[in-house]
């Protein structure tokens, strides 16, 4: 079975100069639209971001989806060793 990659279970972020990064989703306090979009982590940290309130949540059920499918074929591996 393949293992997760650090980027594979992060979400995939734009700033506005275009620059890609990557943020734990589990991070994220609020999303606000004022009127960029800026998210602010449980550390009190904002991050301004080219996506728009909606792109951010679905990246995020997105990442909620992907681990809850991974976590469910990893169960159901370790019951069939």
């Amino acid at each position: 079975m393949r293992k997760k990659g650090f980027f594979e279970i992060m979400i995939k972020l734009t700033r506005l100069n275009g620059t890609v990064f990557y943020v734990n989703s589990e991070m994220i306090e609020f999303i606000e639209s004022t009127p960029d979009t800026v998210i602010t982590l449980s550390d009190d940290k904002k991050l301004v971001v080219d996506e728009s309130v909606d792109e951010v949540i679905e990246k995020i059920v997105k990442f909620k989806h992907r681990v809850s499918i991974y976590s469910a074929k990893e169960s159901v591996y370790r019951e069939e060793v």
